[in-house]
C-alpha cells in the first residue's frame, strides 16, 4: 500500500495531448512547497522529451534512463542528491533502486500502467519518517489504470487544490467507509386522469 505519510492528488486534464499535460505538469511543479522531484515517464523518449520542456521554460531537470552511460546516471544522481539538480525525469526501470532520501515530490507525467508501479514510484517520497506529495496527471483514457490504483491502495485520490485553497482531509481507505444506505423509493405519481 502507499505510505500514510504521502499525500495524493490527481491533475485532471480535457485532453491526452502532449502540450496539455506538460502544461499541467509545470503548474503543478511550480507552487510553494516543491523543494524538489522526479518526474515519472513511462517512455523513455517522453523522460527527453520533458525534461529538454521543463529547462526550456526555466524549470531546470536532468534526464535519466537506461540508454544514458552510466557515468552520466551516476553524475545526474550526485547532483540530485547535492541540490544542484532539483528535478530529475525518470523512467521506471531507471528509478528502481534509487536511494534518496529527501525527495519532497513525485509527479507522474504519465498515469502508470500498472498499480504496483504507482506504489512504487510514490514510495520516493515521504521516507524516512518525512512527509511527501505525488501529483498524478490524468488524461482521458487513465480512468481504468486509475481504478486499478484505488483498488490496490483502498484509498480514494482527491483533485489538487487550486492555488491558495485549503488541502482536503485525508481520504479515510475505502475499506473502512460505509456503503451508502439504499435509496428509499420513491412513490409513482397516480397516471389516473382526474375527472374536472
Amino acid at each position: 500500500t502507499a505510505g500514510v505519510n504521502i499525500e495524493q492528488y490527481l491533475v485532471r486534464v480535457r485532453d491526452a495531448q502532449p502540450k496539455s499535460k506538460r502544461a499541467a505538469l509545470r503548474d503543478a511543479m511550480t507552487r510553494d512547497g516543491v523543494k524538489n522531484g522526479i518526474i515519472f515517464c513511462n517512455r523513455k523518449r517522453d523522460v527527453d522529451l520533458v525534461a529538454r520542456e521543463l529547462t526550456k521554460f526555466g524549470i531546470p531537470a536532468s534526464p535519466i534512463h537506461g540508454d544514458l552511460d552510466q557515468s552520466v546516471r551516476t553524475a545526474t544522481l550526485a547532483g540530485f542528491k547535492d541540490d544542484s539538480i532539483r528535478f530529475l525525469v525518470a523512467s521506471d526501470v531507471a528509478a528502481r533502486g534509487l536511494d534518496i532520501p529527501d525527495v519532497s515530490h513525485v509527479f507522474n507525467y504519465d498515469m502508470p500502467h500498472h498499480a504496483d508501479d504507482y506504489v512504487h514510484r510514490i514510495g520516493r517520497t515521504g521516507r524516512a519518517g518525512k512527509t511527501g506529495t505525488s501529483i498524478t496527471i490524468m488524461a482521458p483514457g487513465d480512468e481504468k489504470n486509475l481504478a486499478a490504483i484505488l483498488k490496490l491502495t483502498r484509498q480514494d485520490i482527491p483533485d489538487l487544490p487550486a492555488p491558495g485553497a485549503a488541502k482536503p482531509e485525508s481520504a479515510a481507505p475505502a475499506a473502512t467507509v460505509a456503503p451508502a444506505a439504499p435509496a428509499a423509493p420513491t412513490e409513482m405519481p397516480d397516471a389516473t386522469p382526474q375527472a374536472a
